[in-house]
C-alpha cells in the first residue's frame, strides 16, 4: 500500500494493546487506528508494542538500537557450516550470482526523508542491453550486509510505464554527471560508453534493511530510496562525499569535470523524481488484511 509522506518525517501516535490499520497520512502526520492486540507482543512490555507500530510503517522508527556500524547478532560460523559452504561451492552453478560483473559505489536517499542518506554498493548483472538488476550492499567489504534491490531501466522502458508507477523511480543523469556514480578502480576511459548509456535510464530502489538508523536486523517495512539531484535536499552531504572520495583515492569534482562531454538527455521525464515538483515522498505501511483462502478460477 503506498502513501503520501511528507519530507519532513511526520508524527506517529501508538497505544498497545492493538493491532496496526493505517490511514493515509494528513500533510503533518499518520494517523494510526488502534484496533486490538498483535500476536506476540504482550501486554506488560509498551516499548515492544510501541515499536511493532513504528516498524508498521517505512516511515518509522523501530525504537532504540544500537548505532554505528555493528555486527548482525547471531553465532560465528561452525567449521562444519563453512565446509558445507566450501562444497556447495564447488558442485552448484550460482547462476545468477555470477552474472554480476560490476561493482558501483553511489549514495541514496531516503524518499520520505531526504535528510537520511546512505552511501551503496551495486553489485550488478545487466540482463540485456535496457534492464540491469542490482543487489545493494552496504559495503565492498566481505561482511557487507543485503541492504536492498535496484532495478535500472533505459529510457525507452520507462516511457511507457504506467505514469503512477513512474513516480516510484529515479533519474540517474545528474548522479552520473556529478561524479557521484562510480566504479571503483575501472578507469574513466573504459567506462566512459557505459556512463553514457546509464545516464538516460532509470531506477527504482527499495531498501530493506535500513543500517544508517542502527538496525541489526532488516525491520518494519521496505523504503523507497530516491537518487541525488541537483537541488538542495538532493544534494550529497560533503562529509560522506568525501569520506567515500577518500577510501578509493578519488576525487568527485575531477570525475564531475571529466564528465562534462558526456550529453544530456534530451528529456527527463517529470513523474520521475517526483518529489521535485511534489514536495512529497513516499513510504510503505503494512495494513492488516483477510487472507484468500480459496484460489479462484477459470
Amino acid at each position: 500500500m503506498y502513501t503520501w509522506a511528507p519530507l519532513a518525517s511526520p508524527s506517529v501516535s501508538c497505544s498497545s494493546p492493538f493491532t496496526i490499520k493505517l490511514l493515509l497520512p494528513v500533510p503533518n502526520e499518520i494517523k494510526v487506528e488502534i484496533q486490538k492486540t498483535v500476536e506476540g507482543f504482550g501486554k506488560k512490555s509498551p516499548r515492544r508494542n510501541e515499536t511493532a507500530c513504528l516498524m508498521a510503517s517505512s516511515n518509522g522508527n523501530p525504537g532504540l538500537m544500537p548505532a554505528g556500524n555493528v555486527e548482525t547478532p547471531g553465532k560465528p560460523m561452525s567449521l562444519e557450516q563453512q565446509l558445507l559452504d566450501q562444497g556447495a561451492a564447488m558442485m552448484q552453478s550460482l547462476k545468477p550470482v555470477k552474472q554480476i560483473h560490476q561493482h558501483v559505489c553511489t549514495f541514496a536517499m531516503y524518499s520520505h526523508d531526504m535528510s537520511r542518506q546512505i552511501e551503496t554498493h551495486h553489485y550488478v548483472t545487466r540482463l540485456n542491453q535496457d534492464f540491469l538488476q542490482c543487489a545493494v550492499y552496504d559495503s565492498d567489504d566481505s561482511s557487507g550486509r543485503l541492504i536492498g534491490v535496484e532495478y535500472i531501466v533505459s529510457d525507452r522502458i520507462f516511457e511507457a510505464l504506467p505514469p503512477e508507477e513512474q513516480k516510484l523511480w529515479h533519474s540517474h543523469a545528474y548522479e552520473i554527471k556529478a561524479g557521484l556514480w562510480v566504479n571503483p578502480r575501472v578507469p574513466e576511459l573504459v567506462q566512459s560508453s557505459e556512463l553514457q548509456n546509464l545516464a538516460k535510464t532509470y531506477g527504482k530502489f527499495w531498501c530493506t534493511w535500513q543500517v544508517d538508523r542502527g538496525d541489526r536486523l532488516p525491520l518494519g517495512a521496505p523504503a523507497l530510496m530516491m537518487s541525488p539531484q541537483a537541488v538542495n535536499l538532493g544534494m550529497v552531504k560533503p562529509e560522506l562525499l568525501q569520506r567515500r572520495d577518500d577510501k578509493y583515492n578519488i576525487s568527485s569534482d575531477a570525475l564531475k569535470k571529466s564528465r562534462l562531454e558526456i550529453p544530456e538527455p534530451e528529456w527527463l521525464n517529470p513523474n520521475a523524481d517526483y518529489w521535485k515538483n511534489s514536495g512529497k515522498g513516499f513510504a510503505i505501511d503494512i495494513e492488516q488484511t483477510e487472507m484468500k483462502t480459496r484460489a479462484s478460477f477459470p
